[in-house]
């Protein structure tokens, strides 16, 4: 008599479940670990609050950003107006909460336009080598051999003056440094055992980049990227400040700091409140890298 157990196959419903809890434990892990370092614990929080006064913004300023009040110019930090008004009786704070928006948008939309694009490029010139990896390595060379401010300020003059233009401007000189980090990690890679294994089963140079090379060079970019947010901030609000970035009436914090900078004698907080935004959500960023770095990063452990 023979007796045969059948082995229960788990549902499709129940491997999404457990899919689901493995994801969910992960990040949790994943915050456990950012949490247990204070800077890094930091740094989130800040570009958390930043994240919700951009999307909040109507509900947390009490004033309209762009609407003047003459009669209540460059008035001090008061109960009506927390941070003070400008030269033309403007809410210093509500002008803040309104050109955090301004900073969030050119911050995102570099980043996901520069991580593509310094990713691609540095790993074809690592993985396919020779005259590629020369020509790509070559501009790359030209573009790192000038100052990434001097470089913004050429192309904005060139484009002209505007929101839009100066995403153009930094993504143009933000690439090369993600392109050379992912050149350098394609290299390590490429002789690879692993690598080999699967050339050897017919994989094709792309299905190898793609499936292998791509997402192990994923977490130093991501790294790379976050702490290169900072640089983006000052280098937005640099431009800002010339009057090539957002253009007047719009509370863009380095333009915000050039059009008080007469007062500033006189009216502290007309330029001090813009220049402490940008120094405190600049060092968040550099926080929150610090500790990617270190959570991402298996040579850390």
């Amino acid at each position: 008599m023979t007796v045969s157990f059948d082995t229960p196959v788990p549902s499709a419903r129940h491997e999404r479940t457990l899919r689901l809890k493995r994801g969910v434990g992960r990040a949790a892990g994943f915050l456990g670990k950012m949490a247990r370092n204070p800077l890094t614990a930091i740094g989130g929080s800040i570009i958390l609050l930043l994240l919700m006064v951009a999307i909040f913004a109507p509900w947390i300023a009490p004033y309209n950003p762009l609407v003047q009040d003459l009669d209540s110019a460059l008035s001090p930090p008061n109960a009506a107006h927390w941070f003070g008004t400008d030269e033309f009786g403007r809410d210093i704070f509500s002008r803040l909460v309104y050109g955090s928006r301004i900073t969030l948008y050119i911050v995102l939309l570099v980043s996901v336009t520069v991580g593509p694009l310094g990713l691609l490029l540095g790993v074809s010139a690592g993985y396919f080598g020779g005259k590629v990896d020369m020509v790509l390595m070559r501009v790359t060379d030209i573009f790192i051999s000038f100052p990434s401010l001097v470089l913004a300020l050429a192309f904005v003059a060139a484009l002209g003056p505007g929101l839009e233009h100066v995403v153009i401007a930094i993504t143009l000189t933000a690439w090369p440094p993600i392109a050379r980090l992912a050149r350098a990690e394609t290299l390590s890679l490429r002789q690879a055992d692993f690598i080999s294994a699967v050339r050897l089963q017919g994989a094709s140079p792309l299905r190898v980049l793609w499936r292998h090379i791509v997402p192990l060079c994923l977490p130093s970019v991501i790294i790379r990227i976050t702490m290169n947010m900072a640089g983006i901030i000052l280098t937005a609000a640099g431009l800002g400040f010339l009057g090539l970035g957002a253009q007047p009436p719009e509370p863009e914090w380095g333009a915000m700091i050039s059009s008080g900078r007469t007062y500033m004698m006189e009216c502290w907080w007309v330029v001090t409140i813009p220049g402490l935004a940008i120094l405190i959500n600049s060092l968040a960023f550099n926080f929150l890298g610090d500790g990617l770095r270190d959570i991402l990063d298996p040579r850390s452990e």
